[in-house]
């Protein structure tokens, strides 16, 4: 084998070996965003045992992150990558982290369907963490299919759209808030749909943390300035007496 052969032979080794790797990313992806899904239907549907079937699940992305992990430490112990090769292994390092926490909590709403077991009182809540959701799995699935293209003006795109998420929790929990308060019934139904809707708007996060990996993979730059943040919840009060029942007032 000449000199030319041989480093022929390494470079299509390497583009195997990344290729493999991203193929594992990919699948990786597909299966949180599934598990996501499948943990909000669970939620609407009350139905734990598929709730259940969501957390044994949840043990096949741990998995794959553990393969992924080791793989790519291989791969740069071998190849000694350097620019774009390098950032490329360093991406999927990143995001297979972010896919991995997408995939427990997942796991935890589907821990909280099985606590909550039994129907909800008002189903607009539910449905209000169901239409977040949907918005999560929108951004989640915009933002891979931009990093098997390494679209850094979609990945910034999906890192100003969090903005909407944040909104939306922060006005499902001042309504949930004011609910409990109503009657206290409803406290440990809302407050395991607070939990969950809080997941959900993690998982945007998760999704923002990979779309400024795709933006560093793409361009080797970070993004400069600092994301706004519109979860407002931690700010939150609520007026006793302007929720109080009549009765009460």
């Amino acid at each position: 084998m000449t000199i030319t052969e041989h480093s022929e032979h390494i470079v299509t080794a390497y583009d195997d070996e990344l290729r493999a790797l991203t193929a594992q990313l990919a699948e990786m992806g597909g299966m949180a965003e599934r598990l996501v899904d499948e943990a909000v239907t669970a939620l609407v549907r009350n139905d734990t045992g598929l709730a259940q079937r969501v957390m044994v699940e949840d043990q096949k992305i741990d998995a794959l992150l553990r393969s992924i992990e080791e793989n790519c430490v291989l791969l740069i112990a071998r190849r000694q990558p350097m620019a774009l090769d390098l950032r490329r292994i360093v991406g999927i390092m990143r995001t297979s982290s972010d896919l991995e926490r997408v995939g427990d909590l997942a796991k935890n709403i589907a821990k909280r369907v099985v606590a909550i077991s039994g129907p909800f009182q008002s189903k607009r809540f539910v449905h209000g963490v169901e239409h977040m959701a949907e918005l999560a799995l929108a951004q989640l699935k915009l933002v891979l299919d931009s990093y098997a293209v390494l679209d850094a003006d979609v990945a910034l795109s999906v890192r100003d759209n969090d903005e909407e998420i944040d909104s939306i929790y922060t006005s499902l929990f001042r309504e949930l808030l004011t609910y409990m308060m109503e009657d206290p019934r409803n406290i440990t139904q809302c407050t395991h749909l607070l939990f969950c809707a809080k997941n959900i708007e993690r998982i945007g996060d998760h999704a923002t943390n990979i779309a400024e990996t795709v933006y560093f993979v793409a361009t080797g730059e970070q993004i400069a300035h600092e994301r706004a943040k519109d979860d407002q919840s931690s700010f939150t009060s609520v007026d006793p007496v302007s929720v109080a029942p009549a009765d009460d007032r």
